[in-house]
């Protein structure tokens, strides 16, 4: 029975907003709700937001202001990326390369290209969700033009060799363009793009308590990228449109917020994922999927139930207000079998057993105690009751 106390371990999914970002916002839409646009003294005001927003970020990742574009979210800036840069050099290629567990932000959109004619190369993982650099350097050729590969997994929190992605693909004798997904790393890693090879690379900002609706693309000054949106030329005529002055402003403060005492922030979360998955493995009938939890991201634990579908453990945990995920949020609408779990192994018995808790620097461990009692509470009833 829900006791009233929320427990939010769905935090891949989304994370609630730093209170100073929500203050931000709502003081811009009420107050200094100028088009930045506009050359008088509302549009003066609202554009300089989008100027400081753009300062902290450049700072943060230490690349130049002029290489940052703001966007509606993770999604867009892997659209703007893929079929930016596809568009813009096919003359030197028409093949792509990704990763066989990527954000169905980076998996649709390739489908979409390969029916525009271009060849696209679907890589392997290993059981921890780990791409090989010798896969990838199999598959590179002549016709190679854009790698996108993600900084972290959504579903199992693996982490890629970015830094050696970057360096492989510098080291070649024409250069291949690296995208980065990094909508799952940004707010858990310091990146700094220039110095791992990264060319594109996208961001959201609801998922580092941020608002939603706004996210941001890295281009690199010299990479050649076309425009997927056309109107009045907004941004340098990348990315046409009124940019959306709250969430970038809000982007921008939960951006220098995250990285506020960021190494006590990143080793708490660590000590509560490793709590959790020692206190979920003495749960009979339980496996944890994807890499230990030294080398996975701080933030994201899979675990498979045996016997039990996912969908009636999560709605068994929400009635105990306990919020978790049967896998990415994006998926939803179209419920199929994780390919991630698929292509790291899982059990065919154990694929839609599965389900996804992700913490946040606001998760305690009380909350984590809470929910190991919950599991283990109910996993039993749950099991008897699926018996047949």
């Amino acid at each position: 029975m829900n006791t009233g106390k929320e427990i939010y371990l769905d935090n891949s999914a989304t994370t609630c907003c730093y209170p100073g970002v929500a203050d931000l916002v709502c003081r811009i839409m009420r107050e200094d709700y100028g088009n930045p646009s506009s050359m008088h003294k509302k549009g003066v005001e609202a554009e300089r937001y989008l100027r400081n927003a753009k300062e902290i970020l450049a700072k943060n990742l230490k690349v130049s202001e002029k290489e940052l574009y703001f966007t509606s979210g993770g999604t867009e800036s892997d659209n703007l990326a893929l079929i930016g840069a596809a568009l813009a050099n096919q003359r030197a290629g028409k093949h792509l390369i990704t990763t066989c567990i990527e954000h169905p932000a980076i998996l649709n959109t390739m489908k979409y290209l390969e029916e525009q004619g271009f060849r696209v190369t679907y890589l392997p993982v290993d059981e921890s969700g780990t791409v090989r650099l010798s896969d990838l350097e199999t598959a590179l050729c002549e016709e190679t033009i854009l790698v996108s590969v993600m900084y972290v997994n959504n579903e199992i929190g693996s982490v890629q060799p970015v830094s050696e992605i970057g360096a492989l693909l510098k080291n070649r004798e024409r250069p291949v363009l690296f995208h980065v997904d990094a909508v799952q790393a940004y707010g858990k890693y310091r990146i700094y793009p220039k110095r791992l090879g990264i060319d594109l690379m996208s961001v959201s900002g609801h998922k580092i308590h941020g608002p939603k609706g706004v996210g941001l693309l890295y281009a690199g000054e010299k990479v050649k990228i076309r425009p997927i949106l056309f109107g009045g030329g907004q941004q340098k005529d990348l990315r046409s449109g009124t940019e959306n002055v709250p969430g970038i402003a809000g982007l921008g403060e939960a951006v220098r917020e995250i990285y506020t005492d960021f190494d006590g922030k990143i080793r708490r979360m660590y000590e509560l994922k490793e709590y959790f998955v020692k206190g979920v493995a003495e749960i009979p009938g339980t496996a944890v999927n994807g890499p230990l939890v030294c080398e996975g991201a701080p933030h994201i634990v899979s675990v498979s139930f045996e016997g039990v579908r996912s969908e009636v453990l999560l709605h068994a945990l929400e009635e105990q207000g306990i919020y978790v995920s049967s896998g990415s949020a994006c998926a939803t609408n179209h419920p199929a079998v994780s390919g991630t779990l698929k292509a790291i192994g899982v059990k065919r018995e154990l694929l839609e057993s599965t389900v996804r808790f992700s913490f946040s620097e606001f998760t305690t461990r009380e909350e984590i105690e809470s929910c190991l009692k919950s599991l283990t509470a109910l996993l039993p009833m749950l099991r008897k009751f699926t018996r047949h």
